[in-house]
């Protein structure tokens, strides 16, 4: 149940913090791609994030002010450049294009 909450609570405060991406399914199939993939970064993001949150720095003791939002920064262009990769945007295009046939 933790692992639910978690991921509820990101997706809550990605949406207050950031636009998540509306998916039109009577869009064309490029436009489609384009926000399959956008789904599957913000997806990506909050993975990466759930799984560095108790990541402590290993060469030394001190923690900068900006560490944690350039690590945070890091994750979400990470996860832009790897979305179309892992198979959910994948997914949700073959659903979305199904729909609309």
């Amino acid at each position: 149940m933790y692992g639910t909450n978690s991921i509820n609570m990101q997706a809550q405060m990605m949406s207050q913090n950031q636009m998540v991406p509306k998916i039109d399914a009577t869009s064309n199939e490029d436009k489609l791609r384009e926000q399959t993939d956008a789904f599957e970064s913000i997806i990506l993001k909050m993975l990466m994030d759930n799984a560095m949150k108790d990541e402590k720095n290993l060469f030394s003791e001190q923690n900068d002010p900006g560490d944690k939002i350039y690590k945070s920064m890091y994750r979400e262009e990470l996860a832009k450049a790897s979305a179309g990769s892992f198979g959910f945007s994948q997914m949700l295009f073959d659903f979305l294009s199904q729909k609309q046939q």
